[in-house]
């Protein structure tokens, strides 16, 4: 481990600002003389104890709870002391100025009582949980995604992760990549006995099972992904088509302006709603068409920056508009440009708007609906989820992200070369070896076992303060 993680951290465990209560918390490798230091007294170990905290000359700061988890019994691994007091900022500077000053205090021998203690950095504390084994890596990234969560099925997956159920499944996955190598090791290392391991252990059957346990549980980590990041859906077309009163119908709020007057949205204008409890961030953007407006050219611009990196996109039509020559070529040159500066698998989902103005319009692909009266919204929230490839697995989803998808697909880019050779007449068994391990070492990334220190830090550096 790092210098750093030897040194006692504390910070403020609650958000910023006011609030009922706020934490002050303490973590280190031995709290005892620190907690005699502040209190004049020990502490029952996780109880709470209900006492004055005062500075050094005795002055009342507050009155709160103080308890003390005792090492190996706690959230880090080490020892720690949680402070809970009145929430506000004033307070809790004043209980980490008194830690800060209490750890400086000199014992009996006149050496300090807790050399080193000093603010804890970004996520340090869940970093530490994780170096002392409490937790894994991907239990600790799902602290975080339970703490960001933007909807209930968020959160909810991210508790999942938190109890263990991901590592689960990896750990299952890694067991029986070990166990295959193990056979093909000891095939390596006898190949004079006359027993074929491989066959007899039926190698070929074991590497199919891993495979569609692979596939398996990608497909659900993919779903866990979709409900932590969501899905960037641009709302596009010319203008007065209705764009700004499908995302006003989409959010059920007044976000966008909406007149009949032509080019009144200028600017990107986004919103996050949910579906099944997907995230769906959805952007309006100013009306396609050429314009010798200034502001309007730079809104068409950032239009079409917003619409090259959407996930999906709703290129939305007017029904009542559908007969005229101009409109007509308005939408195909708008088509045409879609299918030129979209990447590659980025679904157009065709929608025309003002159905409750033209009952009768018919011949159009696509979806109908009326954001005006909310006709047909149902249908098009189906083809959202659909085009964003959710479905909700059987057994839950677990949080997911994408560092995780790269992982397991890595671990079957791996499984699969691993089948040829195993297939091959040749048996390359040291090749075969070779991609089981890397297979391994994939899903070891997935939980931390083997990471580098330049990968962690950049994992809790996204974690708030004090977690």
């Amino acid at each position: 481990m790092l210098s750093r993680h030897h040194d006692s951290i504390l910070a403020i465990a609650t958000a910023p600002g006011r609030g009922a209560v706020g934490i002050v918390r303490v973590s280190g490798k031995q709290l005892v003389p620190l907690v005699q230091a502040l209190f004049g007294r020990s502490l029952p170990a996780r109880e709470a104890m209900y006492l004055p905290f005062a500075d050094a000359s005795g002055t009342p700061i507050d009155k709160g709870l103080a308890i003390f988890f005792p090492a190996p019994h706690s959230f880090t691994g080490e020892d720690v002391l949680e402070l809970q007091a009145h929430g506000g900022p004033v307070v809790l500077q004043l209980l980490l100025a008194r830690c800060l000053e209490a750890a400086q205090q000199p014992d009996m021998n006149g050496v300090p009582v807790l050399p080193g203690l000093r603010l804890a950095n970004a996520g340090e504390f869940s970093e530490r949980a994780f170096l002392n084994d409490k937790i894994d890596l991907a239990q600790a990234e799902a602290i975080a995604d339970l703490i960001d969560a933007s909807t209930e099925a968020a959160a909810r997956s991210a508790a999942q992760s938190l109890s263990g159920a991901f590592s689960k499944e990896v750990h299952g996955l890694r067991d029986a990549i070990i166990h295959l190598r193990m056979l093909v090791e000891a095939t390596l290392d006898f190949p004079e006995e006359e027993i074929d391991f491989l066959q007899k252990a039926d190698a070929t059957g074991q590497l199919a099972r891993i495979q569609a346990s692979v596939q398996a549980v990608f497909a659900r980590a993919t779903q866990g992904a979709l409900l932590r990041e969501g899905i960037q859906v641009v709302i596009a077309g010319q203008p007065n088509a209705g764009k700004s009163s499908l995302l006003n119908a989409l959010a059920g709020a007044e976000l966008a302006i909406v007149t009949p007057i032509a080019g009144t949205t200028r600017d990107r204008v986004q919103e996050t709603i949910q579906i099944e409890g997907v995230p769906i961030h959805v952007v309006d953007t100013a009306g396609l068409r050429d314009s010798v407006d200034t502001v309007e050219i730079m809104g068409i611009a950032r239009a079409w920056e917003a619409i090259t990196t959407a996930d999906v996109v709703l290129f939305l039509h007017d029904l009542t508009r559908q007969a005229q020559a101009d409109y007509q070529a308005g939408d195909a040159e708008i088509a045409a440009s879609l299918q030129q500066k979209l990447p590659a698998g980025v679904p157009v989902i065709d929608v025309w708007n003002k159905v409750d103005a033209a009952p009768d319009a018919a011949g159009v692909a696509g979806i109908t609906l009326s954001a005006k009266t909310g006709a047909g919204l149902a249908a098009l929230r189906h083809d959202l989820l659909q085009a964003a490839g959710w479905q909700a697995p059987a057994g839950g989803s677990f949080i997911a992200r994408e560092r995780h998808l790269e992982a397991l697909r890595a671990v079957d880019r791996h499984c699969r070369e691993a089948a040829q050779h195993l297939a091959s007449q040749a048996q390359a068994l040291d090749l075969l070896a070779e991609e089981l391990r890397l297979a391994q070492s994939a899903l070891s990334n997935i939980t931390g076992e083997f990471s580098s220190d330049d990968l962690l830090g950049v994992i809790f550096s996204q974690f708030c303060i004090g977690k």
